[in-house]
């Protein structure tokens, strides 16, 4: 079998994507020589932080750990302003990072990589690109590898409620905000979703409009932020010790550092354990769900933890059939993606705030002048969509994608997604995933998950240079035994114990599968370690 040389092809590289993994991934091979070359869907860099624009859009990790750790220089130049960093901050730091590392040479914006074709004679991807709006004409090139940093909450998708396309007023969705902002100042608007979007749009909209309905399909658990801005003396502390900072992170469960409150919620005396809740939710985020490593694990255990957040939201809310409609039933804590907020619960006892019940009164209709829920029509002058995205699969089918004997992803996936470690999918050689399925992207802190898989990439095209190889696929063996061990990890949990996007329930005739790994950060970077020093062993290399 021949194959191009590399000097043959416009690229040893195509990166797909221009978030935190794929600007990354584009300095990584710049840094080894590679001639790489990334498109972007966006006007801007940033994936999507460049998208997400909607009034409250903010990281729910804190803004230490979300960011990257691969530069020192770079962790010491930038300062971040407050503890949870905003969207606008966000986009302003990737882009200082595309600036910092001359990257914009190679980057390609407003085009949208729309198929990419496998040539098993050659060893090389043929990647089609189109401009976005039409405008421009469409790019064809030459790669020996794709990497694919499509992001896992990059395909938005609106609800199947008949009329959608009739509504006459203004319809938005959080996840593609006009740039310019929306004013909504004396408005009748409604909200469609309570998930991370939702809960964080939805404080901001009440105080602008005349009237706010929200609609929630389903009650989650909702803890608060507690944002604020950094003092210098945070930021240089961290800043002093940035390398133990990330080493913590590195070592634990969700790739992000929070001190237990002990061994296990199930067994802890019921007065310490509850003050232990108190004190993270006092301190605000995440932290909660990972205060005690049981929770997660057994279902008792996180009994304890949903009883102190449902005891919370009838604290907080002042009318008991509001409080009752926004307490979650039915799930535990964490199967559903926890929520961190700021002003959430707070805002129902806003006077110009409506809550509807989708399960009481389902939205059967969108009508010109508004939306009919249960037996009544709500007339409205704005109508936002915060409902979630087609996740972890959705943005790599929305290529056309085809391997060897033109086998198309789609078709390989019919079933739900198979990987090796969520990075290469069996039959589709030279084709890499950064944070993909399988790998623990969305049940981790992200930006540790890409730059693991980044930095493997790297050293995985290194070896494919240093050993004259052209081709590298996973087996379909070891694709298949890794796919059941996330299955398997996944049902040692609570996870899967609610139709979530985790799942892929909120999208009509998605394979139920459990698509990110639940197996803890530190255990996934441990196999991909083993993988690489057994001489990529479960992958074929020619």
């Amino acid at each position: 079998m021949s194959t191009v040389s590399d000097s043959a092809l416009d690229y040893d590289a195509i990166v797909v994507g221009g978030g935190f993994a794929g600007l990354h991934m584009l300095r990584r091979l710049h840094s080894a020589g590679f001639r790489a070359h990334l498109f972007e869907a966006g006007a801007e860099v940033g994936g999507t932080w460049y998208w997400n624009r909607y009034p409250g859009a903010r990281c729910d990790f804190e803004s230490f750990d979300y960011s990257y750790g691969f530069d020192e220089d770079l962790q010491q130049e930038w300062s971040w302003s407050e503890r949870y960093p905003s969207q606008p901050e966000i986009l302003r730091y990737l882009n200082h990072v595309a600036d910092r590392f001359g990257l914009r040479d190679d980057i390609t914006l407003s085009t949208r990589v729309t198929s990419a074709t496998y040539d098993s004679g050659t060893h090389a991807w043929t990647v089609n690109a189109a401009a976005v709006g039409g405008a421009g004409e469409s790019t064809e090139v030459t790669a020996r590898l794709v990497v694919m940093a499509t992001g896992a909450l990059s395909a938005p998708r609106l609800p199947d409620v008949p009329g959608i396309d009739t509504f006459a007023g203004l319809r938005l969705q959080t996840a593609t905000w006009p740039a310019d902002g929306v004013d909504l100042s004396g408005k009748r608007v409604a909200v469609v979703g309570t998930g991370s979007s939702g809960a964080q749009v939805i404080p901001k909209i009440a105080a602008q409009a005349q009237q706010l309905h929200v609609l929630q399909r389903t009650a989650g658990f909702v803890v608060p932020a507690h944002n604020r801005p950094l003092t210098a003396g945070e930021q240089d502390a961290v800043k002093s010790t940035y390398r133990d900072y990330r080493d913590r992170a590195l070592d634990a469960f969700l790739g992000v550092h929070f001190p237990l409150a002990g061994e296990s919620a199930a067994t802890a005396d019921p007065a310490e354990r509850t003050a232990a809740y108190e004190a993270c939710w006092q301190k605000g985020g995440a932290s909660i769900l990972a205060s005690y490593p049981d929770l997660l694990a057994d279902p008792a255990a996180n009994e304890t933890l949903a009883e102190f957040l449902r005891g919370k939201i009838a604290e907080t809310v002042h009318d008991p059939a509001t409080a009752k409609r926004l307490t979650p039933q039915g799930f535990p804590v964490g199967a559903k993606r926890l929520v961190v907020e700021t002003d959430y619960y707070p805002t129902f006892n806003r006077p110009n705030v409506e809550l509807v019940d989708l399960g009481e009164e389902p939205l059967t209709e969108v009508t010109p002048s508004g939306v009919r829920v249960g037996d009544r029509e709500i007339e409205l002058d704005a109508l936002i969509f915060a409902t979630g995205f087609d996740a972890l699969t959705g943005p790599l089918l929305s290529i056309d994608l085809r391997g060897s004997g033109d086998q198309r992803l789609a078709e390989a996936w019919s079933v739900g997604p198979t990987t090796y470690l969520g990075l290469a999918v069996p039959g589709f050689p030279n084709l890499l995933t950064v944070a993909g399925p399988g790998s623990p992207s969305v049940l981790s802190n992200v930006v540790r998950c890409t730059e693991e898989n980044v930095e493997w990439i790297g050293a995985l095209a290194e070896h494919l240079r240093a050993h004259d190889l052209t081709e590298v696929q996973a087996t379909a063996e070891a694709a298949r035994a890794w796919t059941e061990h996330v299955t398997e990890i996944a049902g040692m949990t609570v996870l899967t114990s609610a139709d979530s996007w985790y799942l892929g329930a909120n999208v009509p005739g998605k394979p139920r599968v459990f698509m990110p790994y639940a197996g803890g950060f530190p255990e996934y970077r441990r196999r991909c370690a083993e993988v690489a020093d057994a001489d990529y062993a479960g992958f074929a290399l020619s």
